[in-house]
């Protein structure tokens, strides 16, 4: 049964150990509380023309999968990490998250 690690970066972050050849990140990036989300309020808006009256707020973000070669789970860790500070993420106006498995 696989073991999990979580850390806490800009929300949790969870690792699990096993024995595959790759490991696959499932990175979640939202916008910041407090920073206006155009396309979240065009979404909300559509489905409220679509009939569901009961949606308060709608934020958007991105999903992105990276398969990597890496089998050391804290060395895929720091990969993904210093992916996410350096490309995926605009850290001033964005959170991540990410799990790393199989």
């Amino acid at each position: 049964m696989p073991r999990g690690i979580q850390v806490g970066a800009a929300s949790h972050i969870h690792a699990s150990t096993n024995s595959r050849a790759v490991m696959k990140a499932r990175i979640k990036i939202t916008l910041k509380t407090g920073v206006l989300d155009p396309q979240g309020k065009a979404i909300q808006n559509a489905l409220g023309s679509l009939g569901f009256s009961g949606v308060e707020e709608v934020r958007q973000g991105k999903y992105i999968e990276v398969d990597l070669k890496e089998t050391d789970a804290a060395k895929a860790k720091a990969e993904v990490e210093r992916m996410c500070r350096e490309l995926l993420a605009n850290l001033v106006i964005e959170n991540y998250s990410y799990e790393l498995g199989a």
